[in-house]
């Protein structure tokens, strides 16, 4: 297996162990501690972060039959989106101050991007 599809696949995998552990979180702990519209941005954040995580073990595996450097930046972005997008509304969902509000749609361009990328790697494969 080439060292971009390691690297990409571990951190999908992180990634999901990483949801899986907030949702989970979420649904038993936070519950009972936070208003219903900080358990709803909670889970907003989750939901995103699960389905990003999930096509980046997508890109994974079709790193490990093909190299592009399109699949390593689309990982990239990928990776930036979920931190940018879902680490600032769990960030939100606590209470945290305001100026957090402006990451979220950085977090969904990166997102955008990178799937475009990703199309385009898979558009110009040989």
């Amino acid at each position: 297996m080439n060292s971009s599809a390691r690297a990409i696949l571990s951190a999908a995998g992180l990634l999901l162990a990483l949801a899986v552990v907030l949702g989970a979180v979420g649904t038993h702990a936070l519950r009972a501690r936070l208003s219903p519209d900080q358990l709803s941005i909670f889970e907003t954040a989750v939901r995103y972060h699960f389905y990003n995580a999930l096509g980046l073990l997508a890109i994974g595996v079709i790193a490990m039959s093909m190299q592009s450097p399109w699949l390593r930046w689309s990982a990239g972005l990928i990776v930036a989106g979920i931190v940018l997008f879902s680490g600032a509304l769990y960030l939100a969902s606590f209470g945290a101050p305001k100026i957090i509000h402006v990451l979220p749609p950085f977090g969904g361009m990166a997102w955008i991007v990178g799937w475009l990328l990703f199309a385009f790697a898979i558009w110009r494969a040989p």
